[in-house]
């Protein structure tokens, strides 16, 4: 078996704003969790930025919107945090079907996450995702929590609480080799980025003690404006997970900003409850 990480380097140097790092950036280890969540399928549609970007529904006719929590241990430009609100979509001339929360992984044609935010906890992370892709990434303060029954995170920016999410860590551990496809907008050119990834996850459909509160922000009055169901139909949970962050390609030119908030010019903080010992 070719090593996962084969071939990557030597890569290239590329600078952005405070950053200047390596194409691709490499994540060797990380925990990451997320919630699946239903949201109006009107909203939803109007927070796209090309009408080619068709949010996939469930039957039902709802949209899915996920929040997903990383904590990057290692990486090639250094740890930090990240938090992610995505759209699943596919990208062409039609809309898929409805589909069943269990078969989200079927990846129709054109199937990726549009993001609709991105906060980190650090001025590189931030300068590289925005000028490198687009990201709409801004600076924010992290804090995350695991027990032996859940995970979770608190995000804000400084005094202001954004959101807190805590997901039980239920379900069979699956193998999930499947690259991480995202879509954002840079210089109105929608940019399709494909990130390769090896890892295993537990998935829990409808699960209990899946929690989701919302602060006072920016970014919260988007996520309101979605109309999100009450609780997740599904969570994933990671217990190992690597990346490859390449470049991305564009394809589609003119389509609208997707900028998200900008925040304050600031390093984040990061801080965790004693996770290593899980």
């Amino acid at each position: 078996m070719v090593p996962f990480f084969s071939g990557t380097r030597p890569g290239h140097r590329v600078t952005h704003g405070r950053a200047t790092f390596e194409l691709p950036i490499l994540y060797f280890r990380d925990d990451l969790f997320a919630a699946f969540f239903s949201a109006s399928s009107e909203r939803v549609r109007a927070m796209m930025p090309s009408p080619r970007l068709h949010p996939v529904t469930l039957p039902g006719g709802r949209a899915m919107v996920a929040i997903a929590a990383f904590r990057y241990l290692e990486t090639s430009i250094g740890p930090y945090g990240e938090v992610a609100v995505v759209v699943p979509a596919v990208f062409g001339d039609r809309p898929p079907p409805p589909i069943l929360p269990g078969l989200l992984e079927a990846r129709y044609p054109g199937f990726g996450a549009v993001v609709l935010h991105l906060p980190v906890t650090a001025l590189v992370a931030r300068d590289a995702g925005r000028g490198q892709w687009g990201y709409p990434k801004f600076v924010s303060d992290m804090h995350f929590t695991r027990s032996p029954e859940t995970i979770g995170v608190r995000l804000s920016e400084g005094e202001k609480h954004i959101l807190t999410l805590d997901v039980p860590r239920r379900g069979p551990v699956l193998r999930d080799d499947n690259p991480l496809i995202t879509f954002s907008v840079k210089d109105g050119a929608l940019i399709k980025t494909t990130i390769p990834q090896r890892g295993a996850c537990r998935t829990s459909l409808l699960p209990r003690g899946a929690t989701l509160a919302l602060g006072d922000h920016e970014m919260t009055a988007s996520l309101r404006a979605l109309r999100l169901s009450s609780k997740p139909f599904m969570t994933r949970v990671y217990v190992e997970r690597a990346g490859i962050l390449p470049e991305g390609e564009v394809i589609e030119r003119g389509v609208r900003p997707l900028d998200g908030v900008r925040g304050a010019d600031r390093e984040g903080t990061l801080t965790s409850d004693n996770l290593e010992g899980y």
